[in-house]
């Protein structure tokens, strides 16, 4: 074990624990075909069952965030963890759409129990010069966890079909409830002080502290801007290669690329930042190259170059994975205290829900009063603009050192 009980390995079984709750996420995408057969689902339900996963975290992100600083954050991660495992194994048995749709909520509070706490368990877990670097890899779980169900999940599913995808990411979570235990010590509560006093803050103050510090704000919507293009434009990559003649498994193969290596930006925002490159470029070289992308993957210029409009889509996401892998690592920064981060971090998701409930009918909305996906790249050029004058804000005063 290191200083403060933390196994050497602990950092790696935290994102470990991040990428199987992602994959609870990711895990629908590629079953909606078997689910519409099985159970007859119709667009709308399939809607319902992609998109209440966001919902929890639009309703209850900041209150996540409360209870991880308030009760524990190992607690709070293994209690997630047993959500997200509890409610796979019951959906692998569900009966009909309405169960499904019930523990498919159940798993958004799950998702929202293992990741919120995370960067915060990551401070304790990594020596102080580490930080940064492992906060931009924790970011790369999400983008990681769903490329991952999108290219694994259609082989499994015809070999075990849906339920056993299910029991299959239930089993994921299940193993990273026995192994986080061994690598992270238990929550420890700092001492009362002198007098008696009680030692932890009373929620209603970590909350007040939170939202009245520009930081958490600027952040948020910083993330809200950029989740709200990054979900617009891969949501609807398979439409746009259909059109281009790349569908089927190749479109498949195709959308989960653009996915995946937003990776590359995650981790690199945190070598940037550790380097010294101010918080503000690193913000900005994302935006500008999202703005850039989505006018190479969606522009009118681009509608004869499949080739080229599919670099925009990798510049897009590659640069653009910049922008959450650098608000992960200055989540500790922005927020008001020690005691904050998770509130913080719950604050940011929720935000980051809201943008990807957002973007979507924004981009479709634009598409159908034109006719067309040309006009894409003006909405999310729009949001990017809106990105440039938050990170600027966010370097001027949301940053405490």
């Amino acid at each position: 074990m290191t200083a403060g009980g933390f196994s050497p390995r602990a950092p790696w079984v935290i994102v470990l624990a991040g990428v199987a709750a992602a994959l609870h996420v990711g895990k629908l995408p590629p079953a909606v075909p078997a689910l519409q057969q099985a159970m007859g689902i119709g667009l709308v339900q399939a809607g319902f069952l992609l998109s209440l996963v966001q919902l929890g975290a639009v309703l209850l992100g900041l209150v996540a965030g409360l209870l991880a600083d308030g009760v524990g954050l190992r607690r709070c991660m293994l209690a997630g963890l047993a959500l997200l495992t509890a409610a796979g194994l019951a959906g692998a048995a569900a009966r009909d759409v309405h169960e499904l749709l019930l523990l498919r909520a159940v798993e958004g509070v799950g998702f929202l129990l293992t990741t919120v706490p995370a960067p915060s368990l990551l401070r304790r877990a990594v020596a102080p010069a580490q930080l940064t670097r492992m906060l931009g890899v924790w970011s790369a779980y999400m983008p990681f966890g769903t490329a991952l169900a999108l290219l694994a999940g259609p082989l499994l599913i015809g070999v075990l079909g849906w339920r056993g995808w299910w029991v299959l990411t239930a089993a994921g979570t299940a193993a990273m409830l026995l192994w986080l235990p061994l690598a992270v010590p238990r929550d420890v509560r700092a001492p009362a002080p002198a007098g008696g006093a009680p030692a932890a803050e009373p929620w209603h103050r970590r909350l007040a502290t939170t939202l009245r510090a520009p930081g958490p704000w600027l952040a948020a919507l910083t993330f809200a801007v950029y989740a709200a293009q990054w979900l617009a434009v891969i949501g609807f990559l398979p439409t746009l290669y259909q059109q281009s003649g790349w569908g089927g498994a190749l479109g498949a193969v195709l959308t989960a690329t653009v996915a995946a290596v937003n990776m590359v930006g995650n981790i690199w925002a945190g070598r940037l930042l550790h380097r010294g490159v101010h918080a503000r470029t690193v913000l900005w070289s994302g935006f500008v190259a999202m703005a850039v992308g989505a006018w190479l993957a969606f522009g009118s210029a681009t509608v004869d170059a499949p080739v080229l409009r599919y670099g925009g889509a990798l510049l897009f996401s590659t640069v653009g994975g910049l922008i959450p892998g650098a608000l992960f690592a200055l989540a500790p920064r922005v927020a008001p205290g020690e005691g904050h981060i998770a509130t913080t971090v719950g604050w940011m998701q929720q935000w980051s829900a809201i943008g990807q409930m957002s973007g979507p009918p924004a981009v479709a909305w634009v598409a159908s009063r034109v006719g067309g996906w040309d006009w894409t790249w003006a909405v999310t050029g729009a949001y990017a603009a809106a990105g440039l004058v938050l990170a600027w804000a966010l370097q001027r005063h949301g940053l405490r050192r």
